[in-house]
């Protein structure tokens, strides 16, 4: 206890703001080190937005890479991959595919059917190949790249696209692929992704029945290897050691390339980051007024009642009265959950968020400064698509309210901030339950409800633990409201814009 005491940042906060600091600065100095000597600029293909990576001491042209991300990702999200092959010598292009990103375009056409929007992306990625073999820099050479859902995109864009002369699908789930097509094609997955490893391995058994893991198999033309990135899962494969130099060999056998370059890791450099974004939060809320004593807390009784009650009666209601009405999958539909949540919710704690609040104003700001801000901006740069821009601004407005509502009811719930661990993480399950049960009472509508649930469980570990320290000091209206901005920008960002048919 006396250890914990002694490193405790209410009693050294300026100690542990220069700890913080210290952190922010070794990340920042790795993860720019790993940008060095790499020339970027953005290109357009059509609406699609784009960016060519090159050496800058590379001579004459060189085989283009196509690189493509997964579905709620971005281009930043590929940045670990694209400058590793801008590094080993490759003309590299990776671009935010429609819906995603900064893509002014919303996604198209029915997602449960191949010919519906499988068809306009794999049109799209054709696009993107010719404006970057019309670059200077390419040599008309051609591979692809593609994470997860982008895996069946590069997949089918080789069977449609002869100048396709190899292809790496990361955390591949396609289907589409024969015994004799796509001729060369590595596939990797993280070691805890089990269903998409199986299907790795039964692609490379099309040509070899004795395939295994991490070896590659031939019959003719035809080569594939299944590679397994250890200790990895669907998003840490991307930044795997073992999956920049599965690529890079594998890209070099295929044209003739003999580059090494030495991996760079960032991943956890980006972790260090943000980690050290949100420990710095710690004194700095230090600015609020000083902390109001804790809050009565609410009996056990009505805690549960509060907490079980919305998370089962509210997706038997809100999933009847569901109806479309913004350009997001299922983003309404959070909207409307979220409302009707924080109003059953503080309807039944009966108890006003306006008690025990104070300096509201500044609780606010300082959330959206370091939460959204310094927080986002550093993730925009680094990891993932995070400054809103056309109809994800209206989305975001939207958003608000019901996120607002939620989060206002569960800084109350929790004593502003001062409620006892079980009950915090009781009261964010029961939300994660709640949206689970929604997404089963109407599969078709809202199953991509269930791919909410992991940037809602990082909110929480993430700004939830801000917001915590916030409320301790200002009460539970400014944390809320803050908190509940936050989320909204989150989830607006976060993910595609949708015009199709998907109900």
């Amino acid at each position: 206890m006396s250890v914990l005491r002694r490193f405790d940042p209410r009693r050294h906060p300026v100690a542990w703001l220069l700890l913080a600091v210290v952190l922010a600065l070794a990340a920042l100095w790795q993860l720019e080190q790993a940008r060095q000597g790499i020339e970027t600029r953005p290109l357009a293909a059509g609406d699609t937005p784009a960016t060519v990576y090159l050496a800058r001491d590379r001579e004459g042209p060189a085989p283009l890479v196509v690189v493509a991300h997964g579905f709620a990702g971005s281009r930043q999200l590929m940045q670990a991959i694209s400058y590793h092959l801008a590094r080993a010598g490759y003309t590299v292009l990776a671009y935010d595919s429609e819906g995603h990103g900064r893509n002014p375009l919303p996604m198209s056409g029915d997602v449960t059917a191949i010919d519906g929007t499988t068809r306009l992306l794999v049109a799209e990625l054709r696009r993107v190949i010719d404006a970057g073999l019309a670059l200077a820099e390419s040599d008309g050479r051609v591979a692809l790249l593609g994470h997860s859902m982008a895996s069946d995109i590069v997949v089918r864009a080789a069977f449609a696209d002869p100048r396709v002369d190899a292809v790496v699908a990361v955390s591949m789930f396609s289907e589409a692929m024969t015994a004799s097509a796509p001729e060369r094609l590595l596939m990797v997955g993280g070691e805890w992704e089990g269903r998409l490893r199986a299907v790795a391995l039964d692609a490379a058994r099309q040509v070899d029945a004795g395939a295994v893991e991490n070896e590659t198999v031939t019959s003719g033309q035809v080569r594939r290897r299944a590679a397994v990135a250890p200790g990895r899962e669907h998003l840490g494969v991307l930044y795997s050691e073992t999956t920049l130099e599965e690529t890079t060999r594998w890209l070099d056998d295929a044209f003739g390339n003999d580059a090494d370059p030495a991996v760079r890791p960032t991943g956890a450099w980006i972790l260090v980051l943000l980690a050290a974004i949100v420990l710095a939060f710690r004194p700095v809320a230090g600015w609020l007024p000083e902390p109001l004593p804790p809050p009565a807390e609410v009996t056990a009784g009505r805690f549960l009642l509060a907490v079980a009650v919305p998370a089962l009666l509210v997706p038997l209601v809100a999933v009847t009265g569901y109806r479309p009405f913004l350009p997001v999958l299922v983003a309404d539909y959070l909207a409307l959950h979220l409302a009707l949540y924080g109003v059953v919710q503080l309807a039944l704690l009966r108890r006003s968020p306006l008690a025990g609040s104070r300096a509201s104003g500044r609780a606010v700001a300082l959330l959206l400064l370091w939460g959204v801000g310094l927080f986002g901006l550093a993730l925009d740069r680094y990891a993932a698509s995070f400054l809103p821009s056309g109809e994800r601004w209206a989305v975001i407005a939207a958003l608000a309210p019901g996120a607002v509502l939620f989060l206002v009811a569960d800084a109350v719930a929790t004593d502003a901030g001062h409620g006892r661990l079980w009950r915090r993480v009781l009261a964010r399950f029961a939300l994660l339950l709640s949206l689970s049960l929604a997404a089963l009472l109407d599969q078709e509508r809202l199953g991509f409800v269930l791919l909410v649930l992991p940037v809602v469980l990082l909110f929480f570990c993430v700004h939830g633990l801000m917001g915590r320290w916030v409320a301790q000091r200002a009460g539970p209206l400014g944390a809320g409201i803050g908190l509940g901005l936050a989320l909204a920008w989150a989830l607006g960002v976060s993910f595609p814009l949708f015009a199709g048919r998907f109900s």
